[in-house]
């Protein structure tokens, strides 16, 4: 990759992060971070060591809005800008899980929000493109991707319902926001053998779905009941 540290930052173009920055203060929630893995995520049956290790490693608090860092290892989720919310840690690392990330693969992550989701997944895969709707929100969650440095990254503002096509298939596709069906596109998208996962059901709750592509066919699974914000799109829901 070229020593380009030039971001752009256009709707509906890519953003992507090159520079690498140092993080003097990582370990000081360290504490704060391995006790959530133990009691939030562990306990509740996540198995998988390299997601493990990624929450032990990416500083949620980073993610936070400004004066809500106390909160940061709280066992659920919680607003940031733009009507978003930041996913409680146990629904991430399962969702996260259900991936089954080996190092190796190209993701697609609907739903940037505040960027915590993308750390973690920059953290299991080769590359992450990652779509956001606001661009204030993926502006600003790049930026603090960025200062982790994680450089294999790439953002796009625009509608993530019917995916990024330029650079599918993907190994993996995550839909951060409840969708009232599986998008079509989304699945058309998935490489052999890739997963997808994305909540669906209604406005107000969902059903967490997994999707493998195997021998051309899509196969189904349903796992368990939550809560998303809506899916933004012409897959998805009306933005009002």
């Amino acid at each position: 990759m070229p020593d380009d540290t030039r971001l752009r930052r256009t709707c509906f173009g890519s953003y992507d992060l090159r520079a690498m920055s140092d993080v003097p203060d990582i370990e000081r929630y360290a504490a704060e971070r391995a006790r959530m893995v133990s009691e939030q995520i562990e306990r509740r049956g996540i198995r998988s060591p390299r997601v493990l290790d990624a929450f032990r490693w990416v500083p949620r608090e980073r993610f936070m809005p400004p004066g809500a860092i106390g909160q940061a290892y709280d066992d659920g989720a919680f607003p940031i800008d733009c009507g978003q919310t930041i996913s409680q840690p146990y629904m991430v690392a399962c969702m996260t899980e259900q991936l089954a990330l080996t190092g190796g693969e190209r993701v697609l992550e609907i739903g940037t929000g505040s960027g915590y989701q993308a750390a973690i997944l920059a953290n299991l895969a080769a590359h992450v493109y990652s779509v956001e709707w606001h661009l204030r929100l993926m502006n600003e969650a790049a930026d603090r991707v960025r200062g982790l440095g994680l450089t294999n990254v790439t953002y796009r503002c625009g509608d993530g319902s019917v995916g990024w096509a330029e650079y599918a298939p993907y190994d993996a596709i995550m839909v951060t926001a409840g969708a009232p069906s599986v998008p079509e596109a989304l699945g058309a998208q998935l490489a052999e053998g890739g997963r997808l996962v994305v909540p669906v059901g209604d406005r107000t709750e969902q059903v967490l779905v997994r999707i493998v592509r195997r021998g051309g066919k899509l196969e189904r699974d349903e796992g368990i009941r939550c809560r998303f914000v809506k899916l933004v799109g012409e897959a998805g829901w009306g933005a009002d």
